[in-house]
């Protein structure tokens, strides 16, 4: 298959970050919710990072008719507290431990006030653009960079407390992100929520792990992706490994179909596993979620799940932006994906009914360019792949 095809048949998602609030969001609908609801907010780390968002400088405006949520999926080998993770954890995720920290998942989650469908508006980890405070650069370096230019700056004027350099250095780095994901997208970031990579893992082992399809085997000894053709239920590491795969055809966006897949076959089986109904597995879900998941102080779980209750029957439709190359370079010789920004702000503005969606006229096809928007996914299990069967099979 073409680089081609492959880009028009993906969307960009994955599971690590959505599950976390969809998890907390369906709890609305469980006997368990009041008590689980405030044991979560007891044990939920929580950032400051709405009062850092009313300094950035051409901000859109706050009330638009939904909330927005920017979810991100953090590289981080800590815990949502910033304790470092062992060793032995760290062999479970099938990584090493680094100061360097890269938000691989940017998903910004859309929900309307008057109850109508979600939408989750997916950014390539590599889409290149301006990051203030610092330069040009993938996304995804936005948090990490910047993060790491506070340290060094609070460090040198004689700020000791590490423990308040890296909660100075975090919140700039978050606010960098969100600045960044603002100028690109036209969108207002409403909230915050964020997960790491251990909690990835933690969240699919509660599930009882996720039923995946792969057309033929594979081996990537980078990543641990060592996997048999066929139908496969996986969790833990081996979730790890299905959605992080490197070197796979079509650079960052090679990885979108499969991780779309998993999250349709994910919610499947967060809603159909008794998670909710089971202590153990409640309890197992709330430790998860307490270990891994950063929010902003003013995200009220009850409130967003009452307005989203489409998404705990998988009432959202997924899409990624609009780009130009998914094999460009920079000038450090960096593969990157390259986005028109000004095509994606009109094309962010019609998603979310800011601006009419134009009609297709006999010389403008219907169906998106190489590289096109299309949405492909909605929690309900069809995907563009294989629509037809239980456990679609990707590549």
């Amino acid at each position: 298959m073409s680089t081609a095809a492959r880009a028009k048949k993906t969307a960009r998602v994955t599971g690590r970050t959505v599950i976390a609030l969809l998890a907390v969001t369906t709890l609305v609908f469980s006997g368990y919710f009041w008590t689980a609801l405030r044991l979560v907010k007891q044990n939920t780390n929580t950032t400051q990072i709405l009062q850092v968002l009313e300094d950035i400088p051409n901000s859109p405006p706050v009330e638009d008719g939904a909330i927005d949520i920017l979810l991100v999926g953090s590289d981080s080998r800590t815990d949502a507290q910033g304790r470092p993770l062992p060793a032995d954890v760290l062999r479970k995720l099938r990584t090493e431990g680094t100061d360097t920290v890269n938000t691989d998942t940017i998903i910004v989650m859309r929900v309307p006030r008057n109850g109508g469908k979600a939408s989750a508006i997916s950014i390539p980890r590599d889409t290149y653009v301006p990051i203030a405070g610092y330069r040009e650069d993938k996304i995804n370096s936005a948090y990490g960079a910047v993060k790491y230019l506070t340290a060094e700056r609070l460090q040198a004027e004689g700020v000791s407390d590490q423990q308040e350099r890296e909660r100075q250095s975090d919140e700039a780095g978050r606010k960098a992100l969100v600045q960044a994901v603002q100028d690109l997208t036209g969108m207002r970031v409403d909230h915050y929520a964020e997960i790491n990579l251990y909690g990835f893992y933690l969240l699919t082992e509660v599930i009882g792990g996720v039923q995946v399809c792969l057309k033929a085997g594979t081996s990537d000894p980078n990543s641990g992706a060592n996997f048999r053709a066929g139908q496969q239920t996986i969790s833990g590491g081996d979730a790890l490994s299905f959605v992080r795969q490197r070197n796979m055809p079509g650079g960052d966006l090679g990885r979108i179909a499969r991780q779309q897949v998993f999250m349709s076959q994910a919610m499947k089986q967060l809603l159909s596993a008794g998670t909710f109904t089971d202590p153990g597995k409640m309890s197992g879900l709330l430790d998860a979620i307490s270990k891994s998941v950063v929010v902003d102080q003013k995200l009220d779980l009850a409130t967003l799940a009452t307005q989203a209750q489409g998404l705990a029957t998988g009432n959202v439709e997924f899409a990624t932006i609009p780009v130009t190359s998914i094999d460009a370079r920079n000038e450090r010789g960096q593969s990157i994906v390259t986005v028109d920004r000004e095509a994606v702000k009109a094309w962010v503005a019609q998603q979310i009914g800011e601006t009419p969606k134009p009609a297709p006229s006999p010389t403008t096809p219907s169906t998106p360019s190489r590289f096109g928007p299309e949405k492909l996914l909605s929690l309900d299990g069809h995907a563009v792949a294989a629509a037809r069967q239980d456990v679609p099979c990707v590549d």
